[in-house]
């Protein structure tokens, strides 16, 4: 199964989730996907809710514990500091697809630096 793992800023609106998921697209060799997936009060925003619903797709949420146990590629010392783990994106992304997961597409940031996204396997 593939999932996207979404980050976003409060401030993100839809433009900036699609952004972040046409270019994690863009770079995957298959853009098809089972869920997207982000940290589990963030999968409660309504904004995370419209987007998931708008695409047809399950919108996980993965709790911060297990968030913390990813070991991502990308490291973001704001995203340490808050969530346990250097992305919010490869981390839920990684998290959703199980012990076996890998990262398809590491993470990649919205335009307006709003949103990131990346997409894993497992």
């Amino acid at each position: 199964m593939r999932f996207v793992g979404i980050g976003f800023r409060a401030e993100a609106d839809a433009t900036s989730l699609q952004d972040a998921l046409a270019q994690v697209l863009a770079t995957a060799d298959d853009i098809k996907f089972d869920a997207v997936v982000s940290e589990a009060a963030k999968s409660r925003e309504q904004v995370f809710r419209d987007f998931a619903h708008a695409l047809g797709v399950p919108g996980l949420g993965i709790s911060q514990t297990d968030l913390a146990q990813m070991i991502t590629p990308t490291q973001s010392a704001r995203i340490q500091d808050r969530f346990g783990t250097g992305s919010l994106a490869e981390a839920a992304a990684l998290a959703a697809a199980g012990p076996r997961a890998r990262l398809v597409v590491k993470r990649v940031v919205s335009t307006d630096g709003m949103a990131t996204a990346a997409l894993a396997e497992g």
